[in-house]
């Protein structure tokens, strides 16, 4: 019974953030949704389309230093490449968990053991979600005394994740806890595999003072997010402050990680609208404009990009390794 209700669960939960945007547009006047669009001006979606190029290039940057530190060795333009197609799986599926999809091209260029690519692919995902933190904490203190309930929940989500981050950078404990998990929950057949991907967690597992420079970057690459979000929001010709706009947007888009909908659709929407409407005279048809499309330029033209390298390399590839070292 339990069992059901969680592959229950399971189905409905990724629906619920596409149902919040649906509702969200039926609340809202439909030709002022579509007024917001048309009013965008076209020069300021060429610009934030011109900043993928940096953002990219500093983006894989970030990627090498952590392959490197894990003795992972892929050239820089294949790492791009990686990560490209990550973003294709990931921006339709709930808390981008698609980006894990970035292992099997890794085995198939490296060699490596299954279980050090995933926590590579995890890692590289914790850091660069890290660095989006202190942003969020900054808008939090910004709108304190007109949303009061975000710094709260804000630090609690901190706290949780640096709490997570802590126990299982500990081999033993890690370890202990992924035995726990293959002996009372996964069927007989499978523990022989897992066992050997799990015994493969912690090869290589880099160093925390490394990890310092990877933060600062994804801090960089996070900023030209915003800022190309930012663009949109001039197109539309709205007057928010850059400053407080970059504090304030990343508490909207980290809403769009929780894993209840495809690509953050949804949840970013509605918490982007509840900020901005609150603070500034801006209607909440113009804050969805923004937002979905900001997603379209930062998410899904980086995952189209994806798209295309994924088929380019299955028609190039001839099979997958089917077992792990």
């Amino acid at each position: 019974m339990v069992k059901n209700l969680i592959g229950k669960l399971k189905l409905v939960l990724p629906f619920i953030g596409l149902g919040i945007l649906a509702y969200i547009i039926y609340s809202l006047d439909l030709q002022k949704i579509t007024s917001a669009f048309l009013s965008i001006d076209p020069i300021y979606i060429v610009y934030a389309l011109l900043l993928t190029i940096p953002l990219l290039v500093i983006r894989n940057v970030e990627y090498q230093i952590i392959l490197k530190e894990q003795k992972i060795t892929v050239r820089y333009l294949d790492s791009m490449k990686i990560y490209l197609i990550g973003i294709f799986y990931g921006s339709f599926t709930p808390g981008y968990s698609g980006q894990l999809m970035r292992i099997p091209y890794l085995k198939e260029k490296t060699g490596e053991p299954f279980g050090k690519l995933f926590i590579n692919t995890i890692i590289d995902t914790f850091v660069h979600s890290f660095s989006i933190y202190g942003m969020i904490i900054i808008g939090a203190f910004l709108v304190v005394g007109t949303i009061p309930e975000l710094l709260p929940v804000t630090i609690v989500w901190m706290i949780g994740f640096c709490l997570a981050v802590l126990y299982f950078s500990g081999k033993e404990r890690g370890e202990n806890f992924f035995r726990i998990i293959i002996t009372y929950l996964i069927p007989k057949k499978v523990k022989p595999h897992l066992n050997a991907f799990v015994d493969t967690f912690y090869s290589d597992f880099p160093r925390f003072r490394v990890m310092v420079i990877p933060y600062l970057i994804g801090v960089i690459t996070w900023v030209i997010v915003f800022s190309q979000e930012y663009l949109i929001l001039l197109g539309l010709g709205l007057e928010i402050p850059y400053l407080t706009f970059l504090a304030l947007y990343p508490i909207a888009n980290v809403a769009g990680f929780i894993p209840i909908t495809f690509g953050g659709l949804g949840t970013r929407e509605f918490t982007a609208i509840l900020i901005f409407t609150t603070l500034f005279a801006v209607t909440a048809e113009q804050i969805l404009v923004l937002s979905l499309v900001g997603f379209l330029i930062t998410d899904i033209f980086l995952a189209f990009l994806g798209f295309l390298l994924s088929l380019k390399e299955s028609r190039s590839k001839t099979s997958f390794p089917e077992t792990a070292k």
